[in-house]
């Protein structure tokens, strides 16, 4: 039995061939380039008087006309505002973290199989009976001690992940003893929240052995929502801290903006993100009455008011287009899909190898392992969709914060600084498998075709009445 499950984790391993064949084709891949396109104007029989209004012509620096921009040279002219060798640092950053997903993978696997095979899982099992024959408690034992083992194994890996790379590239500013406290951190909130998650899931599988699956679905997607609404108040402060933005040259016009748009919010909140990176950002945090928009330090230090302005208007997008709700669903049907998977994997996992691994059935504990590592399969092979939904809806609050910002320019200086980590011309499939926001790239091009359509002499402008 155990030379079985050592030919089928080799056969899992070289599975992954095909992954390295594509991470190695992707990132040779020639970006295509993309056609601007113009809008006509229609026609109407309309008398003057009634036709709609159209927004004003935005003010050009250097008097370009609808006529005379052209998106794809505005596009290439920002881009090469990046020097050869930031550039190349970059996308070698960002491409490595391609091989991440890979070697991320590969670990999992290896420190899995390792607690299965070595008896490790079942030993873990026993000691936590011998604590208490309460089964919730028993769950919450062993998770404890799975989740300390599993980090303990996975250590060399995160160190160079998370510490010894992000300095190799100049992108963390921490010492490593700050740094590992926040890892530390980190692994006490994962000890107080997934041991109750665990029993919680285990409980199901006791009381529903088969339509578990449906329930374990549903409770992964209360708890991402607990998180959400708890992290604001009580997750995010242990790392950082978050005030209230007290200069009005900033938060008047945010809210402004936000007032304009239909969002109450009477406040905006500043976090010292400086103290891990240079990195600048925004982000909607929480959810229902927890939710609120924050801006870093680094975002408010390093950019003009009219990067900021196009960020917050991003930000604002998610909110009014109800972004939290809709990848709400998104997770709903992913982790049905996912939990049915599960539950037919593990019954063909056990019926070849339970024996050896001292499994006892589905009910068991002990099956956790096992569970994470069908897991982690199925989300390598599912990466490209979840990174495609979340990827259209940044899509989607990039159009629009420049419709609530009318801050193109300001949209594309900020892209080159988020340029500074993430690759700015990847090859089409890159950008469909790896990106889970549009590559810097599409997002200049997106603002200065924004941009075009809102100058003087564009159809949407002038309108049909203007133009004859």
């Amino acid at each position: 039995m155990h030379s079985d499950v050592s030919r089928a984790a080799i056969l899992n391993l070289l599975r992954l061939l095909l992954m390295i064949v594509l991470i190695a084709a992707v990132c040779g891949g020639a970006h295509a380039g993309q056609d601007a396109s113009s809008s006509t104007a229609l026609s109407t029989d309309l008398p003057k008087a009634v036709l709609p209004s159209h927004p004003p012509a935005i003010e050009s620096v250097h008097g370009e006309t609808y006529d005379t921009f052209d998106v794809n040279t505005a596009t290439e002219a920002y881009l090469a505002k990046i020097p050869a060798n930031k550039r190349a640092a970059s996308d070698a950053y960002f491409e490595g973290g391609y091989w991440l997903i890979l070697w991320d993978f590969l670990v999992g696997v290896v420190i899995t199989i390792f607690l299965l095979s070595a008896g490790i899982s079942w030993r873990m099992r026993d000691f936590a009976e011998r604590l208490t024959r309460f089964k919730p408690l028993q769950s919450i034992i062993y998770s404890v001690e799975l989740i300390l083992v599993v980090s303990l194994l996975d250590l060399p890996m995160t160190i160079y992940e998370g510490y010894i790379r992000e300095h190799k590239y100049a992108l963390l500013n921490q010492s490593f003893g700050p740094w590992f406290k926040e890892q530390l951190i980190n692994l006490v909130i994962s000890l107080i929240l997934l041991p109750i998650f665990i029993a919680v899931l285990m409980g199901f599988v006791r009381k529903f052995p088969r339509t578990w699956w449906v329930w374990a679905a549903g409770a992964s997607v209360v708890l991402i929502l607990f998180i959400q609404l708890i992290a604001p108040v009580f997750i995010l402060p242990q790392f950082n801290t978050y005030k209230k933005l007290e200069d009005r040259s900033v938060r008047d016009p945010i809210l402004s903006m936000a007032r304009a748009n239909g969002i109450p919010a009477t406040d905006v909140y500043e976090v010292d993100a400086s103290r891990q990176s240079n990195r600048v950002s925004a982000n909607v945090s929480g959810f229902l009455s927890t939710q609120r928009i924050t801006l870093n330090d680094n975002l408010l230090q390093r950019c003009s008011m009219a990067e900021i302005e196009a960020v917050m208007g991003h930000e604002m997008g998610h909110y009014v287009l109800n972004h939290s709700y809709k990848m709400a669903m998104f997770f709903i049907i992913m982790a049905v899909l996912m939990f049915a998977y599960l539950n037919w994997s593990l019954n063909k996992c056990l019926a070849r190898w339970g024996d050896a691994w001292k499994i006892r059935g589905i009910t068991d504990i002990a099956i956790l392992p096992l569970a994470m590592l069908l897991l982690s399969i199925v989300g390598l092979l599912t990466t490209p969709i979840g990174n495609t939904a979340v990827r259209m809806q940044e899509f989607e609050a990039d159009m629009y914060g420049l419709n609530a910002s009318q801050q193109p320019d300001g949209e594309a200086e900020v892209d080159l600084k988020l340029g500074e980590y993430r690759k700015m011309s990847p090859s089409p499939a890159e950008e469909i498998i790896f990106f889970d926001h549009p590559s810097g790239r599409t997002r200049i091009h997106t603002a200065m075709q924004w941009k075009k359509e809102h100058l003087a002499g564009a159809p949407l402008v002038s309108g049909p009445a203007q133009q004859k």
